[in-house]
């Protein structure tokens, strides 16, 4: 008996029926149905592409470039490589005649990144792993339309996500080779698409809401049906089998049902597996297809970030951005972020935060008219507390993440609340309830999306982003489909096609009710990537400093001098290279190392202009007409120490002093005699001890070191008071084992603190360096293990209340931390530290899940 008489069999009492619940049988036809016979007869006729040609590069041409070049002919199955090489494909199709009246799709499979131009603009991606492997040649041929016509496809010799050998997160394979597995022309038939659609989402229903659920089993009935009347040789059924599904379909649901907007979304990680270059090319095929399905789908609204993106596009495709800027007008095409690129959540300095918004919006600003609204950083390792503060600053009070979704111990209790910041600033944040950024429109997405949801009763509206991510691509056709199917289906949350500005705007219609989360997000996991690759940060941290000292001399000499002319475009120039510098993967260190590099080079670009600047700023300051008093104190480092610029008279000699002054200003010195000079001051005294330690002392602070380098005593001179702890030692250097669960360059796991072993000194390294006067030091060498070892300066300054320790590492270890430690004496149940403009207090006990999940400090 057919599944379709045995279902009319029950109906009539003359059979005994199948028992009632039969769930696995019930489901396996229907999908096998779906699974083996409707796909291959997607598309129905088919013929080779008339001639195909190529040529490879390892460079990245511009089209222009790309198809003066010779092109020799080329088959399916070539390889071409290897690795971040590009192979141009000129791909000439001849439509036949038998084909009119028919939909007709270029058909293209490759291991690489496609780009497809026509007509000298690129048109849409070519992604095997982005499930982009056609393009629309005509909705319908018409008899008057061309039948031959010439395309090119670029294809980049790496995958959506890099091209790593065995993995997804791995290191480039440098000999990877790509092929093009399929390049032909063929009829699409729509209509086998949607019964494909409607299958798979009746069956995702069923699954999805189990069992016990009435409407369940009216999905699976309804799949079942389908399969009865629907003949796939025949295609005079479908008709019959859509009816089935649209009826299903068209059953509504209540007004309590949960809003889901549903937003067309691309994360494209500025630089990662790849490098900077290859994202530009990224930008372009996703948005190239986000840009065809706008024109094929009139409610269809894609959201995208970084103002650094879209100024590549602006540059390298300005047709591509001409079309951006028209969909953008009709609001189907949405800039949102506010920042140059989604940046670091915590190592940018405050400058460099405001600098991100400033340098974003003024661009969005300039290029769609408008600023955004919301802050939209999905994927970053953690979230400053003073973040809420500065959006508000910058005109900004919504606010999307994903991240904190991935705790590693606790999870976070909402999605839609209030986030507020240091000063009090409050901004309406939101964490798309599905867990991800990069949903296909899935009934289980849809469901876990409304089931995830810690706001239930507070809320009733949520985000739901679709698109391929991390490496682009985007949505697809097939993913819009989903989503329309499932618009208002009784027994699921309402699915509209929504903005970022109506999704906000239903939530703050409702936000009375909302929880408010004060201070900072804290992701617990990722936690290495405020350590790996400390070159970075450290390079980030000297541009950001070498920048302000220009803008604030350049400032000061614009005061003075008529004759000089401030560094506007420069400094815009040399801002926004830094601030590309500080996305989430590149100044963390969880890039590839090609991206490393780059960094590194873009850091010594801004080093050498910025250090020209200063010079010109300088020169022109001393060339000015000087005050009354003939000095002007600079204070250059505003966060960290005063520094002290002082101009001479004309003719006269420079003076030195040490004083404060205001913070990014200047002021008149005062009277070279009302100040104490330098020398006057307690010189600094070094002592070497008969058995090896050193002690130095400035009158301020008096410090003993034994002789292998550790820190013995630290002692408050004016009170007495010992800063070391009593059993302990101060810089004391120690090894523990490092490895994670999951991905070296991201995370350190806390059970690493249970492999502490401390590396001891030899006595006798220790030696004196600087004898004392205005400075006073020491130094040592320690070695780690027999291929890792280290030199250190310990110095005292004269006047100076702290120690300063310059370090020289020599690291070949493998899998291992090495720390320092400096026990003290105080006992505190808070330990302050610094973030942008202001500090945070954290617990120094473990006495809740929150508290030790905090085992690694981000200050």
């Amino acid at each position: 008996m057919c599944w379709g008489a045995a279902f009319s069999a029950e109906g009539r009492g003359n059979a005994r029926p199948h028992p009632p619940t039969r769930p696995r049988a019930q489901r396996e036809r229907p999908r096998a149905h779906a699974h083996r016979l409707l796909p291959p007869r997607l598309f129905r006729d088919s013929c080779p592409v008339t001639a195909l040609s190529s040529f490879q590069t390892p460079e990245r041409l511009s089209y222009q470039q790309a198809v003066q070049q010779e092109f020799r002919p080329a088959q399916i199955g070539d390889s071409f490589g290897p690795t971040w090489w590009t192979c141009w494909f000129r791909v000439e199709l001849t439509i036949p005649e038998a084909w009119v009246g028919q939909e007709v799709h270029l058909r293209w499979e490759s291991d690489g990144e496609g780009l497809l131009w026509r007509e000298g603009e690129p048109i849409q991606g070519l992604t095997t792993e982005g499930e982009k492997t056609s393009y629309v040649l005509t909705n319908r041929l018409e008899e008057g339309d061309p039948r031959s016509l010439t395309v090119y496809v670029e294809v980049a010799c790496n995958g959506l996500l890099g091209a790593g050998k065995g993995s997804m997160i791995a290191a480039p394979d440098p000999e990877k080779m790509f092929q093009v597995s399929r390049a032909e022309l063929a009829v699409f038939c729509r209509d086998v698409h949607r019964l494909l659609v409607d299958l798979e989402l009746l069956l995702g229903i069923a699954k999805g809401l189990g069992e016990d659920n009435q409407r369940s089993f009216q999905a699976l009935y309804t799949a079942n049906q389908m399969v009865n009347v629907c003949d796939p040789a025949q295609p005079q059924t479908f008709p019959v089998a859509q009816a089935l599904a649209s009826r299903f379909f068209g059953q509504r649901g209540g007004e309590s049902q949960h809003t889901i907007h549903a937003m067309g979304h691309c994360h494209i990680d500025t630089a990662w597996l790849w490098p900077f270059k290859e994202t530009v090319r990224k930008c372009a095929r996703s948005w190239a297809t986000a840009v065809q399905l706008m024109e094929q789908n009139p409610d269809f609204i894609f959201a995208c970030s970084q103002a650094q993106q879209f100024e590549w596009v602006k540059n390298h495709y300005p047709g591509l951005h001409a079309r951006l800027q028209e969909f953008a007008c009709r609001g189907q095409f949405v800039p949102v972020g506010g920042t140059w690129v989604e940046m670091d959540g915590n190592l940018p300095s405050g400058e460099a935060m405001v600098r991100q918004f400033l340098q974003g919006q003024n661009f969005f600003l300039q290029e769609f008219g408008k600023m955004c609204s919301e802050f939209w950083l999905p994927d970053t390792f953690g979230y400053s507390a003073q973040l809420p503060q500065i959006m508000c600053s910058c005109g900004i009070r919504r606010f999307l993440t994903q991240k904190l979704s991935w705790n590693l111990v606790n999870s976070f209790p909402h999605h839609t609340f209030f986030w507020e910041g240091l000063d009090g600033s409050r901004v309406l944040a939101h964490f798309p309830p599905g867990d991800s950024y990069g949903m296909q429109g899935s009934v289980e997405e849809v469901l876990k999306t409304v089931v995830n949801n810690r706001d239930k009763g507070r809320t009733n509206h949520s985000a739901f982003l679709f698109g391929f991510g991390d490496g682009g691509g985007g949505p697809t056709q097939t993913m819009l489909d989903r989503l329309k199917r499932l618009h208002n289906t009784d027994g699921l949350p309402r699915v509209q096609l929504s903005s970022p500005g109506r999704l906000f705007s239903a939530l703050e219609s409702h936000s009375g009710q909302l929880c408010t989360w004060v201070g900072e997000l804290f992701l617990e996991l990722h936690n290495g990537t405020y350590t790996t690759q400390a070159q970075l940060k450290k390079g980030n941290r000297e541009c950001e400093r070498i920048l302000h000292d220009v803008e604030l001399l350049s400032s000061l000499a614009v005061a003075r001098s008529t004759q000089f002319l401030y560094p506007a475009a420069q400094l815009q120039d040399l801002w926004r290279l830094l601030l590309l510098n500080q996305f989430h993967d590149v100044l963390t260190g969880s890039c590839i190392q090609l991206v490393a590099e780059e960094a590194m080079c873009h850091y010594e670009d801004i080093r050498s202009h910025g250090n020209t600047l200063l010079s010109a700023a300088v020169a022109a300051l001393c060339a000015g007409e000087p005050g009354p008093e003939g000095l002007l104190i600079v204070n250059t480092l505003p966060w960290k120490r005063t520094e002290v610029l002082a101009l001479p008279r004309p003719g006269g000699a420079h003076s030195l002093a040490l004083v404060t002054v205001p913070s990014m200003g200047y002021a008149p010195a005062p009277s070279p005699t009302s100040l104490q000079p330098l020398q006057t001051q307690q010189p600094v005294f070094v002592v070497q001890e008969t058995d090896g330690s050193v002690t130095l002392d400035n009158g301020i602070i008096r410090v003993r070191l034994d002789p292998t380098g550790c820190l013995t005593s630290l002692v408050l001179v004016a009170s007495g008071r010992e800063a070391i702890a009593e059993g302990t030692v101060g810089n004391q250097f120690v090894l523990f084992d490092d490895v994670p669960l999951y991905w070296d360059a991201w995370d350190v796991m806390d059970y690493h603190l249970e492999t502490r072993k401390p590396v001891l000194g030899q006595a006798g390294t220790l030696a004196v360096g600087t004898e004392g006067g205005l400075r006073g030091s020491a130094w040592f060498l320690l070695q780690i293990s027999p291929s890792s070892r280290l030199s250190q300066e310990v110095v005292l300054d004269v006047g100076c209340p702290y120690l300063r320790f310059h370090t020289e590492v020599h690291w070949h270890e493998a899998h291992k931390f090495l720390k320092v430690e400096f026990p003290t004496r105080v006992r505190s149940p808070q330990a302050t530290y610094e973030v942008q403009f202001g500090h945070l207090q954290r617990p120094t006990h473990r006495n809740t899940s929150w508290d030790w999940a905090r085992f690694e400090m981000r200050s």
